[in-house]
């Protein structure tokens, strides 16, 4: 069964991930280091860990499977699942792959360093409802794809 780990605490995406998750009947788990807002769906799932450094992380990177879905946009935590051969998508609808990661830890050391070293901070383009279309096309085309290669 495909199921989807949404790292949740930030995340612009979880009413669209509750609403194709439900159209699916798929399981989700929103994890995060704070209380979200209640949630009533029975394939709803709130893990709530404790404060502290990737905790959030660590238990989706410990559950997820290669059958599964990963949210985040936490590149990091982007490697880790895709090492367990798990889809990941960003809240804007990018695609991490085992192609592409490299890159993104790469630009993500290079922008840590820029602000470390200018002790500025580096320009991250706000949330858009372009944003949010591509999500939703890139949710549906993959668990789409994973449902073709469950039957297939």
């Amino acid at each position: 069964m495909i199921r989807i780990y949404v790292d949740a605490d930030a995340c612009p995406v979880k009413d669209e991930v509750e609403k194709v998750a439900d159209r699916h009947g798929l399981e989700v788990f929103l994890v995060s280091n704070s209380a979200l807002r209640p949630r009533r769906h029975p394939l709803i799932k709130q893990i709530v860990v404790p404060e502290g450094p990737d905790i959030a992380d660590d238990w989706i990177a410990d559950h997820v499977e290669a059958s599964d879905i990963a949210i985040t946009a936490d590149i990091p935590l982007a490697s880790r699942c895709l090492e367990k051969n798990a889809r990941v998508i960003g809240p804007t609808g990018k695609m991490f792959t085992l192609e592409n990661i490299g890159m993104a830890l790469g630009m993500r050391e290079l922008k840590q360093h820029l602000r470390e070293s200018n002790q500025t901070q580096t320009f991250n383009a706000g949330f858009t409802d372009k944003d949010r279309s591509r999500f939703l096309g890139t949710l549906e085309n993959e668990i789409q794809a994973l449902k073709r290669g469950q039957s297939g």
